[in-house]
């Protein structure tokens, strides 16, 4: 197992300077002095300025700010560290076939060239920017060449919440286990069955195919019922709710009330059966870092999500907390049939601890309302990336599945010799994509492949699950979507959904799964990146959410909510 590898913490406190990184590490020395070191340009409070009488002297609620300010970074400091565990592969195989490496140069078989590898772990490993700068790309030309995506990321400090090196999420499925084999079977069915309507599941033969390959892999842990894949259980996520209903949360569905304004949930999609890099040359140079890629096909219908393509095209576009934003907006406006923008408005009734609820003078608003929900939601997302894009490329450094593809394309052609599980050699998922496509390389949803960053974990799925717990912490989870709706045949328009009640914390549970594993989809993550991610993100949020308890003037006993494990916690 491995520690956390050297980083800009220590550097941090080397900048500063050692007598100031000693009073900061016993928590003696205040905030101004503090940003005066960093060199910020804070200077010291004049006499007469608020917080300070014409003495000089710091006034109680300056105390009690900086009290409350060093009492929850020692909570942050004090919490046990856990130790970063990648799994064995970047050690194990010399030529770093089982871990990420797109973007820098490779030779034929799309096996990265060692000595550019070990510079970008050398650049994680110093936290120095300038060695950032020295990693090697392998396009060839400036013109063409994909940038890494944010490496420093994860080096980053915040100021609210656990740190990010002080996060962990458990080692990726290695390369040549069945674990593995089940993830990137999943992916590969993922992509055949990528245009087949979720409503239409139940019935298409092909679907029934996938359930079976599946269900025959040694360890496949995507949901089962009885030990089986079923059609209502095909690419869905980890707890109850995701089981519920349409394979679609409703606040994908619903339209979504904005202010004044308003909008659909209709959105421009992809034509179907165009796919990407199923052409080994065009697989090459994009693990190279070539940006020359073609243009997406566009439906020019607007039409809601019905299947794998329309949900990877959303999430290949989507502003980062998007999906929960709409939500938060969905949650908070009560609904209004008489109007057909604000109609998709439930008025979900706060938490039950929310302490407004049984105030008599007063409503909640900057505190506990609606301004406060809207404004606090966004705010988990930055440290969702800062913390998972420390594990990407701080510690676990998996490749992504279109790389994986590529292996076991060369092992299948003969062009190389790769210890590949069993598992997915002998599914027939393979030879049907070999007939299609003349290859057994992943098909893309996206011309460009993969982002430029390592596939564990997944950014979407680490803010799914922030966002979605704090929503889940602020509203009632039992409460009942009311007038639930699913598309037509067509996707271009809403119908009434008949079947068991939906309700806000199944359907919030459901929304991070969408996005998360709409990037799955579009055969960009595996499984895990989405499962662990995801609890990640809550283990960020629920920090957060500790950390600012203890601000409040209102009578407050806690944050409640259901986890994604399903246990019920009180923060």
């Amino acid at each position: 197992m491995s520690k956390n590898p050297p980083s800009s913490r220590r550097q941090f406190l080397g900048r500063v300077g050692s007598a100031t990184a000693a009073t900061i590490a016993a928590g003696t020395i205040g905030f101004e002095p503090l940003m005066g070191a960093l060199g910020t340009g804070t200077a010291k409070a004049q006499d007469g300025e608020k917080g300070q009488d014409p003495e000089g002297s710091i006034s109680p609620r300056a105390t009690q700010a900086y009290n409350l300010r060093v009492a929850a970074a020692l909570a942050e400091r004090d919490l046990p560290e856990p130790v970063q565990t990648p799994n064995s592969d970047e050690t194990l195989y010399a030529n770093k076939i089982g871990s990420y490496s797109k973007g820098l140069p490779h030779n034929n078989l799309g096996e990265v060239e060692v000595s550019a590898y070990n510079a970008m772990v050398n650049a994680m490993n110093t936290g120095v920017p300038a060695d950032f700068e020295a990693i090697p790309l392998g396009a060839g030309s400036p013109a063409l060449q994909r940038k890494l995506v944010n490496p420093q990321s994860g080096l980053a400090f915040d100021m609210e919440g656990t740190d990010s090196h002080h996060l962990a999420i458990p080692p990726a499925p290695a390369f040549n286990s069945a674990w593995q084999a089940g993830e990137i079977g999943e992916n590969y069915w993922m992509a055949v069955l990528r245009d087949v309507p979720f409503a239409n599941y139940a019935t298409d033969p092909l679907v029934a195919q996938a359930c079976t390959d599946l269900s025959n892999f040694s360890d496949f842990r995507g949901p089962k019922i009885g030990g089986q894949v079923t059609p209502g259980t095909l690419f869905r996520g980890l707890t109850p709710g995701d089981l519920v209903g349409p394979y679609i949360s409703q606040f994908l569905y619903k339209n979504v009330p904005f202010g004044a304004t308003g909008f659909s949930n209709r959105m421009y999609t992809l034509l179907p059966g165009v796919d990407y890099l199923t052409n080994y040359n065009d697989w090459l140079e994009i693990q190279r870092g070539s940006n020359n890629v073609g243009q997406p096909l566009f439906d020019q219908v607007p039409r809601y999500v019905r299947n794998g393509r329309d949900l990877a095209q959303w999430v290949h576009v989507d502003v980062l907390f998007q999906a929960y934003f709409q939500a938060m907006l969905i949650l908070l406006q009560p609904p209004n049939p008489s109007d057909p923008i604000s109609g998709g408005g439930i008025g979900a009734t706060f938490d039950a601890g929310n302490p407004y609820l049984s105030l008599l003078t007063q409503d909640a608003f900057g505190t506990f309302g609606g301004p406060h929900v809207a404004t606090m939601l966004c705010e988990p997302s930055t440290r969702a990336l800062k913390g998972i894009w420390y594990q990407k490329w701080g510690v676990h450094r998996r490749l992504r599945p279109e790389a994986m593809a590529g292996r076991i394309h060369n092992h299948l052609t003969g062009a190389a010799s790769y210890p590949i599980h069993a598992d997915i050699l002998n599914s027939t998922v393979l030879s049907r994509l070999k007939r299609i496509h003349r290859s057994f390389l992943l098909p893309m949803v996206f011309p460009e492949g993969s982002p430029m960053h390592p596939s564990y974990g997944a950014g979407h799925a680490t803010v799914a699950g922030a966002c979605t717990t704090f929503l889940k912490a602020f509203f009632d989870e039992s409460f009942v979507i009311s007038n639930p709706v699913v598309p037509d045949a067509s996707g271009a328009n809403l119908v009434p959904y008949s079947g068991p009640p939906l309700t806000v914390g199944n359907e919030l549970n459901k929304l991070a799964a969408n996005v998360a594993i709409g990037r799955n989809h579009a055969g960009v993550h595996y499984r895990t990146d989405y499962t662990e991610s995801i609890k990640l993100g809550e283990a960020i949020t629920i920090s957060m959410l500790r950390d600012q308890k203890s601000c409040y003037n209102e009578p407050f006993t806690g944050f409640s909510l259901t986890k994604f494990d399903g246990t019920t916690i009180v923060i």
